[in-house]
């Protein structure tokens, strides 16, 4: 006969199987209470029209690009030299 392999109780792959009597409760709950989080929720309507984050952060930096280049042609740099009154 034949003999069965015998399957593990726990299925977990040893890379998965997480010791939770060690772990902290509230480990970064100051941090998030005082940096805050870096997460953005956005509507429904604009997360379909985003596939994936890379997406998203590359229409960001159209904006931030478009909005800086705005700002540089209503407000010019002036220089030194140009704020001279003549004499």
């Amino acid at each position: 006969m034949k003999s069965k392999k015998q399957t593990p109780a726990d299925e977990l792959r040893l890379e998965y199987d997480f010791d939770f009597s060690k772990a902290q409760r509230g480990r970064y709950a100051n941090r998030l209470k005082t940096e805050g989080s870096n997460l953005v929720l956005i509507e429904p309507e604009l997360a379909a029209t985003f596939p994936d984050a890379a997406s998203v952060n590359a229409a960001l930096h159209a904006i931030v690009e478009f909005a800086q280049r705005s700002t540089e042609l209503t407000h010019p740099v002036t220089t030194n030299a140009s704020k001279r009154r003549a004499a």
